[in-house]
């Protein structure tokens, strides 16, 4: 089984209008953690849970992957991001070859603050792109333009790291060749992966206010449907497969981090809102456990000044909803559900009708959703829990 680790950094210097994450800016601070003392908090956090771990017989392999994000991880000094890396090999330790990614804001990273990642010891950056067309860029209250990104993803090339950027399609007043204009600005800066995910408008969100007073358009499913189909063609015929819904990279290039959490292994998460997963933790080690961390970093801070393990609460995964979310996540990948790993085998008959509808593929024991199965996931994902009596 793999480990990995996960640091949230909830901080950015403003919120993007759509974005419903648990990030602050400076004036929702206030005693706790700060971004100055980031850092030497999460390093904190990384030793109560290393120490919970101990307790628990929850022994750990060094992490495969250790993620950081936001938030917006580079509004930190990088030497801050490097020592929370080295507080992972300290305490986890770090197999060779391990993949070691930050999220980043164009806006935040120049040549030598990559310069500074690479020598200690990131592999990977993945830029937060979301459009290349300055008025989408707006909707979206980015403040970076396509210079920042064009300019972040050389200097990674200098560095020798490897380079990711996101797209976010479906925003108010984004035309079909402003999306297609965006894609075909990825792939020309030559990165080896693109995510591109549909715009999510959340009720409490700048944006979902303003689209609830009729002052922005709402998204529109068959218009976020065409987008995505024009990304898979585009991509494809760069030379990036898609390898999960939402993610699409050269072979060999995939994020590793992310395929660990759609496999379901272990991981730690340290930083507020941060979720942890332990298949072998407690006295019901097939059950698994899932924890997370308080949300707000000034409690999150108080907590781990008194020297506790900052969660808000957990909960053991029952069989049922282990087999529910090996399926979901089974189904959103390229390398599909393992249909001889499910505790029971599912109804044929029920696969075969997704079959006939060109909702999945069979390639031997696994099953993968189509193009149009994708577009449907979720249909396909409630379809089989019926198949198999959930």
């Amino acid at each position: 089984m793999s480990f990995e680790v996960y640091i949230h950094v909830p901080f950015c210097l403003r919120r993007c209008g759509y974005c419903d994450f648990n990030t602050y800016t400076a004036t929702d601070l206030g005693g706790g953690a700060s971004r100055g003392n980031y850092a030497a908090m999460a390093i904190r956090e990384m030793r109560l849970v290393r120490g919970w771990q101990e307790r628990h017989g929850v022994a750990e392999p060094p992490a495969s992957t250790v993620f950081f994000g936001g938030g917006t991880p580079t509004i930190l000094p990088a030497a801050d991001l490097v020592a929370m890396l080295d507080a992972v090999r300290d305490l986890w330790g770090v197999e060779d070859g391990a993949e070691i990614t930050t999220e980043a804001n164009p806006d935040t990273v120049d040549a030598a603050y990559i310069d500074a990642l690479a020598a200690g010891g990131f592999t990977r950056v993945s830029f937060g792109m979301q459009s290349a067309v300055p008025h989408v860029l707006r909707t979206l209250d980015r403040t970076h333009t396509p210079a920042n990104v064009e300019a972040g993803v050389r200097a990674a090339d200098a560095a020798g790291l490897r380079s990711s950027v996101d797209l976010i399609y479906g925003a108010p007043g984004e035309s079909l060749d402003d999306w297609r204009t965006s894609v075909e600005a990825a792939i020309g800066l030559g990165v080896d992966h693109c995510s591109a995910y549909a715009l999510t408008v959340e009720p409490a969100t700048t944006m979902g206010r303003r689209i609830a007073a009729g002052l922005l358009p709402k998204p529109d499913d068959d218009d976020e449907a065409a987008k995505y189909e024009i990304a898979d063609a585009l991509f494809s015929a760069a030379g990036l497969r898609w390898y999960e819904i939402s993610n699409w990279a050269r072979p060999g290039f995939e994020s590793r981090h992310n395929l660990g959490y759609w496999r379901n292994v272990d991981w730690a998460g340290i930083g507020p809102g941060a979720h942890s997963h332990y298949a072998a933790a407690g006295p019901e080690p097939a059950a698994g456990l899932r924890a997370w961390d308080v949300a707000h970093p000034r409690t999150w801070g108080r907590r781990i000044a008194a020297g506790e393990v900052p969660w808000a609460d957990s909960e053991r995964i029952s069989g049922a909803e282990s087999l529910e979310e090996t399926i979901m996540l089974g189904l959103r990948l390229r390398e599909g559900l393992d249909l001889a790993a499910l505790p029971a085998r599912p109804d044929e008959t029920g696969i075969a009708a997704l079959e006939r509808e060109g909702l999945v593929e069979r390639r031997g024991d696994r099953l993968a959703p189509t193009l149009r199965g994708r577009l449907l996931n979720d249909t396909v994902i409630e379809r089989m829990f019926d198949i198999c009596g959930l």
